[in-house]
């Protein structure tokens, strides 16, 4: 998500690959022209169509068809249910009543048209999948093919076939098992959208920490070289000139770096901010104790040592009106120091760049204090067990 800091949760959306739908539409598809398999029922309804039975059949599996074509429709959000977890809402009555009506309407064409009308029982055991939560369409359905045994070995008219057993408890596993694989393509969209979000949060939140860190260094160095430069234009012209000269390189650089930040390629190393802190704070009238070298540091702790010497020298030329600053490094990590007021150290420990700081030391495994000293003084130490090398 490098270099998309101001792309709203929409547009995010649509960077991502599109979400799986095609299983959608097939279930769609399947959940109506499942409907095919209703022919027999109407064919023996439509041979008998001259009594009272076959006519009274015919019209049940009819409405039948229709009614459990509405109820799918009108069921739709009910099909991707979670299978497990936790249950959801408490379904409408509505939903109910249409399935009492579908086993109505089965119960007449069974009754009317015989072991021909058994093919809705299918249906029936489907509808109850959307209908109903956890266990109950599974005790249905094991109910249907229980009844429907008892009667094709009872019933005089009836004939010994387990077929119908057979497609029925076929046909439950694999509408459950595409309502599963519905779920999870939704669980997957959704954590895809929040991935997506959270990218646009963390690359958001990556370019105001970079841009505190960048522009409040270079403004407050700025600032300190123009009121130097105002106060040596009488004094010494040339070292003012030098001055100005030096703010309009600060400004150039500073307007690179912002650049960069804002497209995310950023580079930072401690030896180059070790040179503009030592350049900042002399222009400060600060005196500065920091290593000359560094050498064998680890790179993820070169870069958070560099922005914690950014931030650190640019809180003691703007915060503390210290006389010294002093930067240490070895085996167990970067400790800044400076001798400024007490009273204006509590400040400095809550700014935001200390916060910014933070994170950036959570990401690189290190931790960072910052704590007052006695009888004057602030310090700030990056440490981290894993520091390795020193200056």
């Amino acid at each position: 998500m490098t270099g998309w800091p101001w792309v709203s949760r929409r547009e995010a959306e649509d960077l991502l690959p599109p979400a799986p739908r095609d299983l959608v539409a097939v279930y769609r598809a399947l959940g109506l022209l499942w409907l095919a398999y209703l022919a027999q029922p109407v064919l023996a309804g439509w041979r008998a169509r001259d009594t009272v039975p076959g006519a009274l059949g015919l019209a049940a599996v009819l409405a039948f068809a229709a009614v459990y074509a509405w109820h799918f429709v009108r069921s739709r959000p009910l099909h991707l249910a979670g299978l497990e977890g936790p249950a959801p809402a408490p379904l409408p009555w509505a939903a109910r009543a249409r399935y009492g009506l579908l086993a109505g309407l089965v119960a007449l064409a069974t009754l009317t048209l015989g072991q021909d009308a058994t093919a809705t029982w299918v249906f029936l055991a489907i509808a109850g999948l959307w209908t109903f939560r956890r266990w109950v369409p599974y005790v249905l359905a094991v109910g249907l093919i229980v009844l429907y045994e008892v009667l094709a070995h009872r019933a005089p008219s009836w004939e010994r076939d387990d077929s119908l057993s057979i497609a029925l408890a076929l046909a439950v596993v694999a509408v459950s098992g595409v309502m599963l694989a519905l779920r999870r393509s939704r669980d997957l969209e959704e954590a895809r959208r929040e991935n997506a979000r959270l990218a646009v949060e963390e690359e958001r939140n990556r370019m105001a920490r970079d841009l505190h860190d960048v522009l409040g260094h270079s403004l407050t160095v700025i600032r300190v070289k123009s009121e130097l430069a105002a106060r040596l234009v009488d004094l010494d012209p040339a070292r003012a000139r030098a001055e100005v000269e030096a703010v309009e390189t600060l400004a150039r650089e500073a307007l690179g770096d912002v650049r960069a930040a804002v497209e995310g390629f950023r580079d930072i190393s401690l030896a180059a901010e070790l040179a503009r802190a030592r350049a900042a704070l002399g222009s400060a009238g600060i005196e500065a104790e920091l290593p000359w070298r560094v050498e064998g540091i680890d790179p993820v702790l070169d870069e958070l040592y560099a922005w914690t010497v950014r931030e650190g020298v640019t809180n003691v030329i703007r915060h503390s009106g210290a006389r010294r600053c002093t930067v240490t490094i070895d085996e167990r990590g970067l400790r800044l120091s400076d001798d400024g007021a007490v009273a204006s150290a509590a400040g400095r420990a809550a700014g935001h760049g200390l916060r910014g700081l933070a994170e950036r030391a959570r990401t690189a495994g290190a931790t960072v204090r910052a704590r007052r000293l006695e009888p004057s003084g602030f310090e700030l130490v990056v440490s981290t067990p894993a520091a390795g090398g020193g200056a």
